[in-house]
C-alpha cells in the first residue's frame, strides 16, 4: 500500500516543500495572518470556480454530516496549523521548520495507536517513534535556526511548529475515522472555506489589512502557495487519506524537508549545517521503521 502511495506522496511533498520557501519569503512583506487568510481565500475562489464550472458533474456539497465534519477540519486541520507553521516561519528557516514537520508522522501513528483499530503500534513503529522525536529535540536542544550565523533560536519557533503538528495528526486521524466515504474534493473544498472564515475576521480584527510593503514577488509567492499547496496539497492530502490510510498519508513529511531545504538553499540564503542533517537523518529513519512497521501488519496476497 504505502508504494502505491509513493508517486501521490512524492508529488505532495514538493507542493508543500515549495509552498513553506514561498511562505517564509512572503512573511517579509506580509504579516502572517494577513498572508494566511489571502491564501486561503484564493484557494477557496479556486475550488468554487471548480463548482461553477462543473456544476452538472459535480454539485456543490449538501450532505450536512460532510459539512460538519469537514468544518472541524477546516478549523483543526487547517486553519491551526498553517497559521502556527507560518508564524514560526519568522524564527526559522522553512528548510528547519520542514525538518521539524517530518516527525508529524510519529505523532500521527501514536494518535492513531489510540483512536483506529486498524493502526496499532508494533515493535517498528515504536522504535520509529522514538527516532522521530529524538531527531526532532536534538534539533531544538542544539538551538538550530537554519538562518545567518549567530541568529539565536527561538523557542516559539519550535513549539509553534509542535502545536501544528498535533492539530495536523489529530486532523488526520478524525478524517479517517468520520470521512473515509465522503467525496474527497468536497471535503477539502469545505475544510478551505471554513478554514478561510476563521482567519479572516479575526485577523482584520486583531492585525488589520495592509499591504503597503507587497511587491510583485510577494503577490506571486501568495498565489504560488494558494494555488499549489493550499488548493492542489490539501485535495490530494485528503485522497491520500481516503485511499492509503492516516500512516501512509503522514509518510509526506519524508519528502518535504528535501524540497524545502534544497529551494531554501537556492532561492533564500538558508543554512545547512551539519546538526540539520544528522536531524533529518534520525527523524528520517525514525520514517523508515514507521513505514516498515506500516507494511509489516498488511497481509500478504
Amino acid at each position: 500500500m504505502i508504494l502505491e502511495a509513493l508517486p501521490y506522496l512524492l508529488i505532495q511533498g514538493i507542493l508543500f516543500g515549495t509552498t513553506l520557501v514561498a511562505s517564509r519569503y512572503s512573511v517579509g512583506q506580509f504579516s502572517p495572518t494577513t498572508y494566511i487568510w489571502l491564501r486561503l481565500a484564493l484557494a477557496s475562489l479556486a475550488y468554487l470556480s471548480f463548482y461553477l464550472v462543473a456544476r452538472k458533474r459535480h454539485p456543490w456539497p449538501r450532505d450536512m454530516n460532510v459539512w460538519k465534519h469537514a468544518t472541524v477540519m477546516g478549523i483543526v486541520g487547517t486553519a491551526v496549523p498553517m497559521t502556527f507553521i507560518v508564524m514560526s516561519l519568522q524564527f526559522q528557516s522553512s528548510g528547519l521548520t520542514s525538518i521539524l514537520i517530518t516527525a508529524n508522522p510519529a505523532l500521527t501513528v501514536l494518535l492513531a495507536h489510540y483512536f483506529l483499530p486498524d493502526e496499532r503500534l508494533n515493535t517498528f513503529k515504536s522504535v520509529g517513534i522514538a527516532l522521530a522525536f529524538s531527531g526532532a529535540l536534538l534539533l531544538a536542544l542544539r538551538g538550530e535556526t537554519g538562518l545567518a550565523e549567530g541568529v539565536p533560536a527561538q523557542p516559539l519557533g519550535y513549539l509553534l511548529v509542535l502545536l501544528a503538528m498535533l492539530a495536523v495528526s489529530s486532523s488526520t486521524v478524525y478524517a479517517r475515522r468520520t470521512l473515509v466515504e465522503a467525496n474527497s474534493f468536497d471535503v477539502a473544498s469545505i475544510q478551505m472555506f471554513t478554514a478561510a472564515l476563521t482567519v479572516m475576521p479575526l485577523s482584520v480584527l486583531f492585525v488589520g489589512f495592509d499591504l503597503t510593503s507587497v511587491n510583485y514577488q510577494g503577490y506571486f509567492a501568495l498565489g504560488y502557495a494558494a494555488l499549489t499547496g493550499t488548493f492542489l496539497g490539501t485535495w490530494l492530502a485528503f485522497i491520500i487519506i481516503q485511499r492509503f490510510g492516516a500512516t501512509a498519508a503522514s509518510l509526506v513529511a519524508y519528502i518535504i524537508p528535501i524540497a524545502a531545504g534544497l529551494t531554501g538553499w537556492l532561492l533564500l540564503d538558508e543554512q545547512i549545517t551539519v546538526t540539520m542533517l544528522f536531524g533529518v537523518l534520525l527523524v528520517l529513519g525514525g520514517v523508515a521503521l514507521l513505514n516498515r512497521g506500516s507494511t509489516a501488519n498488511v497481509p500478504p496476497g
